[in-house]
């Protein structure tokens, strides 16, 4: 499988997603981001999209303006109908360019916390006959998990979506557009170095929160840990089934991100 990532700072890895790569033996391309004369790949050369994390904002173009480039890329490659998965920042992306509104969640939530799934809850009002049905949810996710967040911003659901999961701080935390591409509001690709990198980068964003965890609350949390990897691989098996099914035609309900 060939794999591409969308990287948006340099510490802000794969963390727990290489891993799995390297055990599948799977081929790994990257666009830097925050490198000068970066290129993106055909979107009919790649089998699944990753978009990682990164402490900017998906609305600020102006301060960032490889960020246009980047939105275009990534609408491409949904109209390609490639399996995507966004993570944090890069599920805000998806979520834009899908026509969602990106703006400041009421809380910053930081640290270990616990999401619960939705998708099975009654009068779910983004579940549409265009989503895909649960069972095409990976298997191995549980339906409340602690999962590792560092974020401020949050995103609406697009139109066409399903709300899969939410937490206390925040009530979008992932959807699924088209049945293959899934925008994650927390990081399943953190692991113990991952996010040992995230506290020497971002540490001064660690103040007294409601939702704001200590350095202490993040680090050396071995059951967390476990079910993090467990996560990440869970979610990656999932979408090595989905690149089998890959095909180049126009994913359906897309007209209305070229109107």
């Amino acid at each position: 499988m060939k794999i591409h990532c969308l990287q948006h700072i340099e510490t802000e890895t794969l963390g727990n997603i290489t891993t799995w790569i390297e055990e599948k033996n799977h081929e790994l391309t990257k666009t830097l981001l925050y490198e000068e004369g970066h290129t993106f790949p055909d979107p009919g050369d790649i089998d699944l999209l990753l978009i990682m994390g990164g402490t900017m904002s998906v609305y600020q173009e102006e301060e960032h303006p490889w960020l246009r480039p980047e939105k275009d890329f990534v609408r491409k490659t949904i109209e390609a109908g490639k399996p995507i998965l966004g993570s944090c920042f890069g599920a805000q992306m998806l979520a834009e360019v899908l026509g969602g509104k990106v703006s400041r969640n009421r809380f910053k939530e930081i640290g270990w916390h616990r999401v619960r799934s939705t998708v099975n809850e009654k009068g779910n009002e983004h579940f549409t006959e265009d989503c895909p049905p649960i069972s095409e949810l990976p298997a191995d996710m549980p339906p409340k998990f602690t999962a590792f967040m560092w974020h401020g911003d949050t995103f609406e659901i697009p139109a066409g979506a399903a709300r899969l999961f939410e937490s206390e701080a925040c009530p979008n935390q992932g959807f699924i557009y088209s049945g293959n591409v899934l925008g994650l509001q927390f990081h399943p690709e953190a692991d113990e170095q991952w996010i040992k990198n995230l506290i020497e980068d971002s540490g001064h964003e660690i103040v007294e929160g409601k939702y704001i965890r200590t350095e202490e609350e993040m680090l050396g949390q071995e059951e967390f840990l476990e079910g993090s990897r467990a996560l990440a691989f869970a979610v990656m098996d999932w979408f090595e089934k989905k690149s089998v099914k890959s095909n180049a035609g126009k994913t359906p309900g897309i007209k209305a991100l070229t109107e």
